[in-house]
């Protein structure tokens, strides 16, 4: 490929997230046009729709689940703050791409297909290949044409982000000061005043006790219970109930022939004379001018191509291997070049043929022809794919003749199931606070324990809990919430007592000592052997003695400090010595440099993002709690 490929890594990479990630294809005006109903926001005039907001929860939605797995929660993104952190974003991202092409801050269509046909998930056999990458676009519901103008939006904005993070700016002496001030060195020892002994001293009686219990009887409340017997419906489950015959793969393998097959594929080398699109008539002349004199010493000695290349092209990708850029499909190139490529002859050399990197002098090495996969190497994944295409519509088909029976046969749950062919089970003891593995998600829990089913004892309305999948609950045997006996929680109690005494006691020891040890008593402690420490590593000191640490007095060594510890004891912390940081190398300092120019540039587009916000015309819908939108 070209140089800018290579100059462009980092879109390269901004392609692949988008593609392999889901995203909501804000910005695109075929998709903002598209559905109905009172826009979730507006940014200077432009609507986000209800549709974009909802694909953009959606996609969420699969993101934490892929994260997450069987710990994810569907019933987080019902709370008002993640809607609207999740609109927020659609809005940003519709004022940025809004700011980006007022700036002018686009990518033009060649590189932008240069760009695209780099990206390794739209390659076979390491090249573009054009069914790869619709059908990896087909598998994100999207076609090219608004992936493209997508991924145009992400560059062009990403552009302008890159504006300000990229340029934040750092003094050589804050990194310097940075840099002495992480890496200062504190020698101590240490000590602790542990909390076992102090229990020993500490005593409650029952009456402390009861007090307890009553003052704080919700930390004693055992959550409703349940056990239900349930359905799960799904697509997945249907796959068992399908097939696919011998007609079926056959007529499927007939239909879709791009699929199994590579196109024709050509293997070309090429001469450079490389001259910018915005060039100078002038340069853009002299350019042509030194590549004719090129092309016609390659007339005179056709066979020395390679050579020629290697002394005249200015493609430094390909000129050291004789210009060849190796197998490529039709469209992977920029649409001069592609056009005379697939117009040669193989062995045959073009003329000169210009494009927005110069001008081009073209051999054809060699043809590979198309090629198809015979139907016997693909058949079970034909088949497995329309298993998946029946299922799918087959839970389409049940789904709301699901809901509707569960709903109106809402004694039972067996109509339902037979339905779908699918059985009855029945669960463990569920809690109303505590969901867990699949099915059990909060949005069921929630189905679980509703009106209709502890109270009415009617069957539940069928909730999604996955994508495509479905569940239903009838209960068998509820148990409220109730609060556990004061006999049954007494021993808790008392210890939790006693710790409390206990700490209290170990607190006013340690500061005691402490303040003993500052004023040069001498207290019968157990020090433990010196260490060295620093801000960023100190040997599991919690941060307020870290802090304390290095905020003592250097001047007058030894120093004390102390506090609290994690285990409810005390350390104490005797500084013997500051050592300050060797001189700073380049490399360190070049490293606080960059972190600092990172942070500065982060704040600096912080700044730049509220402050057009603050004089953009944006107005967003609110969330409520009990909003279902």
């Amino acid at each position: 490929m070209f140089d800018f490929v290579r100059e462009k890594r980092r879109f390269v990479q901004i392609v692949l997230a988008l593609i392999i990630l889901p995203f909501a294809l804000w910005g695109v005006d075929s998709y903002r046009k598209g559905g109905g109903g009172e826009p979730m926001a507006t940014v200077g005039g432009e609507k986000i729709s209800p549709q974009e907001f909802d694909l953009a929860l959606r996609q969420q939605q699969e993101r934490m689940r892929e994260s997450m797995g069987d710990k994810f929660d569907q019933t987080v993104l019902d709370k008002p703050e993640i809607k609207h952190s999740i609109l927020e974003n659609l809005v940003n991202q519709h004022l940025l791409v809004s700011q980006a092409r007022a700036a002018g801050l686009t990518v033009s269509d060649d590189q932008l297909a240069q760009i695209i046909a780099s990206i390794a998930a739209f390659q076979k056999d390491g090249k573009f290949d054009k069914q790869q990458y619709e059908a990896a676009l087909s598998r994100q519901n999207m076609s090219p044409l608004i992936f493209e103008a997508k991924v145009k939006q992400e560059l062009g904005m990403r552009q302008l982000i890159d504006a300000y993070t990229r340029n934040g700016q750092a003094a050589n002496t804050v990194a310097d000061n940075l840099i002495r001030i992480n890496e200062q060195q504190r020698v101590i020892g240490t000590a602790e005043i542990a909390l076992e002994p102090f229990l020993k001293q500490a005593s409650v009686d029952d009456a402390a006790i009861k007090n307890y219990y009553e003052k704080n009887s919700g930390e004693f409340q055992a959550p409703e219970q349940a056990r239900v017997e349930y359905v799960v419906f799904s697509a997945e489950a249907l796959q068992a109930h399908v097939t696919a015959d011998e007609a079926e793969i056959k007529k499927y393998y007939e239909e879709h022939q791009p699929e199994f097959g590579t196109p024709e594929q050509r293997q070309a080398a090429h001469i450079l004379i490389s001259v910018a699109a915005q060039a100078s008539d002038k340069d853009k002349q002299a350019a042509k001018a030194k590549a004719e004199q090129v092309l016609e010493k390659v007339k005179q000695s056709p066979t020395k191509f390679a050579e020629l290349a290697k002394q005249n092209s200015q493609d430094p990708g390909s000129a050291a291997n004789g210009g060849d850029l190796g197998l490529f499909g039709r469209g992977m190139m920029v649409k001069s070049f592609d056009d005379a490529v697939f117009q040669l002859k193989q062995g045959e050399i073009s003329g000169l043929v210009q494009s927005d990197f110069g001008f081009h002098i073209i051999k054809l090495l060699a043809i590979k022809p198309a090629q198809t996969q015979a139907l016997g190497e693909v058949k079970n994944t034909i088949a497995q794919k329309l298993k998946q295409q029946k299922a799918s519509e087959k839970f389409a088909e049940l789904a709301e003749k699901f809901s509707n029976t569960v709903y109106e046969q809402s004694d039972t749950l067996k109509p339902a199931a037979e339905l779908v062919k699918m059985p009855v089970q029945q669960s463990a003891w569920l809690n109303n606070d505590q969901s867990g593995a699949a099915p059990w998600t909060g949005k069921a829990l929630q189905a679980v324990f509703s009106k209709e089913v502890v109270k009415d004892k009617r069957n539940s309305a069928a909730v999604e809990v996955a994508p495509n999948t479905l569940l239903a609950v009838r209960m068998l045997e509820y148990k409220p919430a109730s609060t556990r006996p004061l006999a049954e929680v007494s021993g808790a109690i008392r210890q939790k007592l006693l710790r409390q005494q206990a700490h209290e006691l170990v607190l006013k020891q340690g500061k005691t000592v402490l303040a003993q040890l500052q004023r040069g008593e001498k207290v019968n402690l157990e020090w433990k052997a010196v260490q060295t420490v620093t801000r960023m590593q100190h040997a599991g000191h919690n941060n307020e003695l870290t802090r304390q640490v290095f905020q003592a007095d250097a001047a007058r060594l030894p120093a004390y400090v102390g506090a609290e510890n994690a285990q409810g004891g005390y350390s104490l912390v005797r500084v013997d010595a500051v050592k300050e940081p060797a001189a700073i190398d380049d490399a360190k300092h070049a490293n606080y440099v960059q972190q600092l120019r990172q942070v500065t540039g982060e704040e600096l587009f912080r700044a730049y993002l509220a402050d057009a916000k603050a004089h953009a015309d944006i107005s967003m819908k609110t969330f409520a709690a009990d909003d279902k939108k």
